[in-house]
């Protein structure tokens, strides 16, 4: 579904992603880790389009994204969620969502840049953004302003728009971020939900070990930029160089694999 190959990006004389490759199947949840500084989030940017590769190339369904921008990628099936919420805090919460939906059907993207301007199926957009939204709980505060959101709720707000443009890669970024102990496992049973569907493609950023324990089928380590292990969740965390990384010391030059290291 997804794939990196030799994703790589400089700034200046620091290397902050270096020859990333690997490739993400359909149904399966794969977690990024590392220690902080490691470039998990630089990894993120350069495939979703937010920064300009280096060197290297990021395909979906096998065809390249190289030189597509963040809005051309978002259309060919990549859902991007950041460390930081993005949605429109003076709009409700139904707002949101119906446009997410609008901007999701074939050719909305052609009518201009006024998502509001098409009315003849505004009924049809509405019950949509309603069906997202009871998906995650939320029909009940649908005229709520976002502004007036608890940070939980605009979290699971942005996860319910990145359902609503329907992806074939769900990319969250620390999903959990900011979030107290009682709002986080909502989050969590969302994606819980999402790995559900087989026909989708999940890539998450995320700190908490138990957390990844739990939701990966496979871990990728980052290490200064590098590859250093990529497997099973139990041989990945086992693994003497992900430890040496979360440590501080220098892992070994060459990456730990499930099969290597089985």
């Amino acid at each position: 579904m997804l794939e990196t190959k030799n994703l790589t990006v400089r700034f200046g004389g620091h290397v902050a992603v270096n020859a990333v490759s690997c490739t993400l199947k359909p149904g399966t949840l794969t977690a990024i880790v590392g220690p902080n500084g490691a470039g998990k989030t630089t990894f993120f940017n350069l495939i979703s389009g937010q920064i300009k590769a280096t060197a290297g190339e990021v395909r979906l369904n096998g065809n390249s994204l190289s030189g597509q921008s963040p809005s051309s990628r978002t259309r060919a099936g990549l859902g991007r969620a950041f460390q930081l919420t993005n949605l429109f805090p003076n709009l409700s919460v139904l707002e949101n969502v119906r446009l997410a939906v609008q901007a999701a059907r074939s050719g909305a993207h052609l009518r201009g840049l006024n998502l509001w301007s098409v009315w003849s199926d505004h009924k049809a957009l509405t019950q949509l953004a309603e069906e997202v939204l009871d998906a995650v709980a939320m029909n009940d505060q649908q005229h709520t302003l976002v502004a007036n959101l608890p940070h939980g709720d605009q979290r699971k707000l942005e996860v319910a728009l990145l359902m609503a443009l329907d992806p074939l890669v769900y990319m969250f970024d620390e999903p959990t971020a900011g979030m107290s102990h009682d709002e986080a496992p909502v989050i969590l049973n969302l994606i819980r939900a999402l790995k559900n569907d087989k026909t989708k493609t999940i890539l998450l950023v995320e700190h908490k070990m138990d957390v990844v324990r739990e939701l990966a089928d496979r871990i990728i380590v980052l290490h200064n930029g590098t590859l250093v292990a990529d497997g099973d969740p139990a041989t990945v965390i086992a693994s003497p160089v992900v430890q040496e990384a979360y440590l501080g010391v220098a892992p070994a030059s060459a990456p730990v694999t499930a099969g290597e290291a089985a």
